[in-house]
């Protein structure tokens, strides 16, 4: 079975992009019966980005456990918010933490605003670090605009089936990507 980590990115009080994270990980459960994990980036409160992990002395076990799901994950799914027009600091910081962890890992974005674009501003900047630390940043994006219109507290969608229909060709095109690394791996 395939296990998905989502990457839950927003640290801020009051946040709303974790009602996407909650949708997507019910959405794989229940209609792909995926392994699947929420990474919260506010639980895991990793202080400010000093060195990369395999550089650390003392490394916590918080990051420990970090770089080992993120490793073990066939694919991982990163819900962002849009912060004038670039992805939380939050998220950089776990992104430059790791290095290898990242290395031709299956990566599917998905970006939410309030606003009505979906985040699509983010979108540049946060493909642009995965790529350069190697990541497979699949084509398919998750945009979720006017994100408290959309989804409620629990990640129930105001549009099921609309927003399921999207997830679908999102997913798949994530599970090809992830399928397409494992058979080159042989």
């Amino acid at each position: 079975m395939k296990s998905i980590s989502i990457i839950s990115a927003s640290i801020r009080n009051g946040r709303n992009s974790h009602r996407v994270s909650l949708y997507l990980k019910k959405f794989l459960e229940e209609k792909h019966q995926l392994t699947v994990s929420i990474i919260d980036l506010k639980e895991l409160d990793f202080p400010l980005f000093e060195e990369r992990l395999k550089l650390i002395e003392s490394p916590t076990s918080a990051m420990l456990a970090l770089a080992d799901e993120i490793t073990k994950a066939d694919g991982i799914i990163v819900v962002t918010p849009e912060y004038n027009g670039g992805y939380p600091a939050s998220l950089k910081n776990v992104i430059d933490l790791l290095y290898a962890e990242w290395k031709r890992k299956p990566i599917g974005i998905a970006t939410v605003s309030a606003g009505a674009f979906g985040g699509s501003q983010v979108i540049t900047s946060l493909q642009f670090s995965l790529w350069k630390i190697g990541a497979l940043v699949v084509p398919a994006m998750f945009p979720v605009a006017t994100v408290e219109k959309t989804f409620d507290e629990h990640g129930k969608p105001s549009d099921e089936v609309s927003t399921d229909k999207k997830a679908t060709a999102f997913i798949n095109e994530l599970i090809w990507w992830i399928d397409a690394k494992q058979k080159m791996e042989g």
